[in-house]
């Protein structure tokens, strides 16, 4: 044990300078007027070294509070490598840090996991078949924002969830029902982190395996795209890295995923869900001026759909896009299955229609291919428009074509509800464009303009 730890006092006073600088704290925006530690569970003591897990509830300004899991390290005087990690920079006998930044902690949670330990309130448990090597190093991925990924020796992939909410986390559930019936397009469950929280099972990371020399969807298609604006006598048919077949063969692989969460977790028929569609088109109408000149020709949109419905509803992924599909040499797969963070858990377990994520893939080829526009600055705007029009529409077709193939009905079939859908989504862009990247709101304004207007 080493002495001087700091209090809970202590502890939470640093959290509250430390927090916004991290990139998973999803409150940037607001001011923190205090934390609150709930957990402080030991899970290394050693000489000169201490671990923790905690769990740590923010009260911020105007706002609910949030709830964060953030392991802990202690060290007398650790290495300058952890010290981008620390919460303080002030010289001081003992210093706290990010405790996934050491490999000695990181080592500590895949021991656990191997041998499905209990860490006081903390479990760690393997799926059926799942084996883990406890001898595997870890290494932090840096891309994420909102959770924290530790890949342990290029084989497995442990995902914590830094916010954290009381439930069962979509991503472990629908992974596990994935599993359950063999589906090929996700990365295999390994494990699974819980506790409980207000009396509730709760999952706090997921373990899966581990998924190399994979290329991301969205990489994929922007590369794709600037070719097309590069090879100016070409069509988008034409070029080495046409997007299209790919697209096709995503498409197939979206719609087995459906087929598979509906064998294995059942389906409705509801209402197509416009009440909360009509809510988000009346939130973003008070924030964006251009969300407001569409909102009656929106809700039309939206009225056509309610009129076109019951429809078939069942679990999807939820939050889908290309940022969440990665190409493994022998297929696509389908990552984070959280469904959209803005919701509750109890809401991203809600059934909803296939056509949702299916909207979430159209509005994705059409981020790919507008993006280049909003960084360019060259002048033969309407040329390029045509090209990212053409590679949009060419690979937005191709994805329903191979949805279509295996799904055995094509979702444009149901063009009034996947129009509302698709715009349903445009808006939720809109809004978030133009809190976190305003540069890029040109795009799902656009696309809203376009959507009504069809």
């Amino acid at each position: 044990m080493i002495a001087g730890l700091p209090s809970d006092a202590d502890l939470e006073s640093l959290l509250v300078g430390w927090l916004p600088a991290q990139r998973w704290f999803s409150a940037k925006n607001r001011t923190i007027s205090g934390a609150r530690i709930l957990l402080r569970q030991n899970m290394i003591d050693d000489d000169g070294f201490v671990a923790e897990h905690t769990i740590v509830d923010v009260q911020l300004v105007d706002a609910p509070a949030q709830r964060y899991q953030i392991p802990l390290a202690f060290r007398i005087h650790p290495p300058e490598a952890f010290m981008p990690h620390a919460l303080t920079d002030a010289a001081g006998a003992v210093t706290p840090y990010d405790g996934l930044a050491d490999p000695e902690v990181t080592a500590r949670y895949i021991h656990a996991l191997a041998h499905s330990e209990s860490v006081g309130d903390l479990r760690f448990r393997t799926a059926p078949g799942g084996t883990v090597d406890p001898a595997l190093r870890g290494r932090i991925l840096g891309a994420e924002q909102s959770n924290t990924s530790v890949v342990y020796g290029e084989q497995l992939l442990l995902k914590l969830f830094r916010r954290v909410e009381a439930g069962l986390n979509p991503d472990l559930e629908l992974h596990r029902a994935l599993g359950e019936v063999g589906c090929e397009f996700v990365a295999p469950l390994v494990g699974w982190m819980e506790t409980e929280v207000d009396s509730i099972p709760t999952t706090m990371a997921i373990a899966q395996q581990f998924i190399p020399n994979a290329a991301e969807g969205w990489s994929m298609a922007l590369t794709s795209v600037r070719d097309l604006f590069t090879e100016a006598d070409l069509h988008a048919d034409e070029l080495g890295t046409d997007f299209a077949g790919e697209a096709q063969r995503l498409g197939e692989a979206v719609a087995a995923v459906h087929a598979d969460l509906a064998r294995s977790l059942g389906t409705e028929v509801r209402p197509v869900p416009t009440a909360m569609m009509r809510l988000r088109l009346d939130v973003a109408a008070e924030q964006i001026p251009e969300v407001a000149a569409a909102r009656d020709a929106a809700t039309k949109i939206f009225d056509r759909a309610e009129s076109a419905g019951p429809t078939q509803v069942q679990r999807i992924h939820s939050d889908l896009h290309l940022g969440q599909t990665l190409r493994t040499p022998p297929r696509w797969v389908l990552i984070d299955f959280e469904g959209e963070p803005v919701k509750t858990i109890a809401e991203r377990r809600e059934f909803d229609s296939p056509l949702r994520d299916v909207a979430g893939m159209l509005r994705s080829f059409d981020y790919a291919g507008h993006h280049p526009l909003i960084e360019s600055t060259e002048s033969n705007s309407a040329q390029r428009a045509f090209r990212a029009n053409e590679w949009t529409a060419r690979n937005s077709s191709a994805f329903c074509d191979g949805y279509a193939a295996v799904a055995q009905r094509d979702p444009r079939d149901d063009s009034a509800i996947l129009r509302a859908y698709e715009l349903d989504k445009a808006i939720y862009e809109a809004v978030y464009e133009s809190r976190h990247r305003p540069s890029w709101l040109p795009l799902p304004v656009q696309a809203i303009a376009r959507l009504v207007s069809l």
